[in-house]
């Protein structure tokens, strides 16, 4: 789901065809938070910062769309591929703090339901 749906933008680098498989393998590792959503599109720009010639001049940014929410995460690194690893960890935070989020508001109303129910209130 989340490695069909993948566009890719390049700011001021080259087009690298070794960065798609790249991208596709650590957003493959998000796939756990995702479930079973139906619309899933993942947009990573990938953008060379020209006012550094040195240290971290490698921006990536990451948008995953999830029914509806959005997940995003942006880092500048060395490397591409330490940017897009830092990023995949920042957004698997993400993805996870929404989703035990969820659960506990799901939980919550239903503490209260029963309650509501053995109490008569």
């Amino acid at each position: 789901m989340v490695t069909k749906n993948i566009t890719l933008k390049h700011t001021n680098s080259g087009t690298d065809s070794s960065i798609r498989p790249l991208v596709e393998q650590k957003m493959s590792a998000l796939m756990k938070y995702i479930g079973t959503a139906s619309d899933v599109r993942t947009e990573v720009e990938f953008e060379k910062v020209v006012s550094h010639k040195s240290g971290p001049v490698c921006r990536v940014e990451v948008n995953v769309f999830v029914d509806g929410r959005v997940f995003r995460s942006e880092t500048t690194q060395a490397t591409f591929e330490a940017a897009l690893d830092v990023a995949k960890d920042e957004l698997a935070g993400e993805m996870q703090r929404a989703g035990d989020k969820r659960i506990s508001v799901m939980r919550r109303g239903a503490r209260k339901f029963k309650e509501m129910l053995r109490f008569g209130k």
